[in-house]
């Protein structure tokens, strides 16, 4: 696939969400991250961070704040070097980005070898437990869990719930109010409604949509190479934080997610090349004085 002069198409997500326009430069930054400092030992000088995501149409003073927030939140640690800062990954930001990178490299938007089980888990916490609430909520929607009534959340397949577990809010105390079991649906069971009513499949399909709107034209939306794939790897993680990978049996034949996949594998691999050369020219390296834990210490939700 050759990369032409980028186009007007669809506009970006963020001049259509304010949301998205807050939290566009963070997702950008991460995905910079992701593809020139994860596990290669080194840490971005601010200056090159500033002018590379200024190639994706982040003002600088956007990026400068992005980055002071990121260290708020540890999701960047700062490193000195004489009057020059740098600016690495902490255990945090690189457990985020290689649950990101899984997500979009190595697992399908579909299921296609479903083997007719779910993950159910039932929870009850007083209703003055509002933040455990929230975020035991949050976690199961990205895990790719939906709620089917009550307190009954149900998602396809075996999945490891250990995660959600030790990061809800409240300990053990909170942990003790929560049951997890596996099922197969009865014969007697619609399997589609069931589908249907835990997860809203208008909304996932709008973001696939909204997604081939923008990137599967003849030109790409953003000319520069390096500012293409960082808003290209950004929008396509938006469209599938949430999507719980459902099972191919049972959604419209025409899913736009397996049309969009293709288009993001495709155009992504198109870039890369000339998007590490563009960085290459951009981005000041040192190496990282530190080496983040490998090993996921918390449960994951992305930013």
């Amino acid at each position: 696939m050759t990369i032409p002069a980028a186009g007007p198409g669809t506009p970006a997500p963020e001049a259509r969400d304010p949301d998205a326009a807050s939290s566009r430069p963070q997702l950008l930054l991460l995905m910079l991250l992701g593809d020139h400092v994860l596990d290669r030992g080194v840490c971005l000088s601010s200056g090159s961070v500033v002018a590379a995501l200024g190639r994706a149409g982040v003002s600088e003073h956007a990026a400068r704040s992005t980055l002071t927030r990121m260290v708020n939140r540890d999701l960047l640690r700062r490193q000195r070097d004489g009057r020059r800062m740098f600016f690495g990954l902490t255990a945090r930001s690189a457990d985020l980005l290689r649950d990101g990178r899984t997500r979009m490299w190595r697992t399908g938007v579909v299921d296609d070898a479903w083997d007719g089980t779910w993950t159910l888990l039932g929870f009850s916490l007083p209703e003055s437990w509002q933040r455990e609430r929230h975020g035991l909520r949050s976690q199961l929607a990205w895990a790719g869990f939906g709620p089917l009534q009550g307190g009954l959340w149900i998602a396809p397949g075996h999945v490891d719930v250990g995660g959600i577990l030790e990061g809800i809010a409240g300990g053990p105390g909170a942990q003790a109010r929560v049951r997890v079991f596996r099922a197969r649906a009865d014969e007697l069971t619609d399997v589609d409604r069931l589908v249907r009513d835990a997860f809203d499949l208008d909304a996932l399909a709008a973001r696939y949509r909204a997604f081939l709107d923008r990137w599967d034209g003849e030109r790409p939306p953003v000319a520069d190479p390096l500012g293409a794939r960082l808003s290209l790897v950004a929008e396509w993680l938006q469209a599938i934080r949430r999507d719980p990978r459902l099972p191919s049996a049972h959604l419209p034949r025409d899913w736009p997610a397996v049309r969009a996949q293709a288009v993001f594998r495709e155009l992504a691999a198109a870039l890369d090349g000339p998007a590490r050369d563009a960085a290459g020219a951009v981005l000041e390296t040192r190496p990282d004085e530190t080496s983040a834990d490998p090993h996921p210490r918390r449960a994951i939700r992305w930013p």
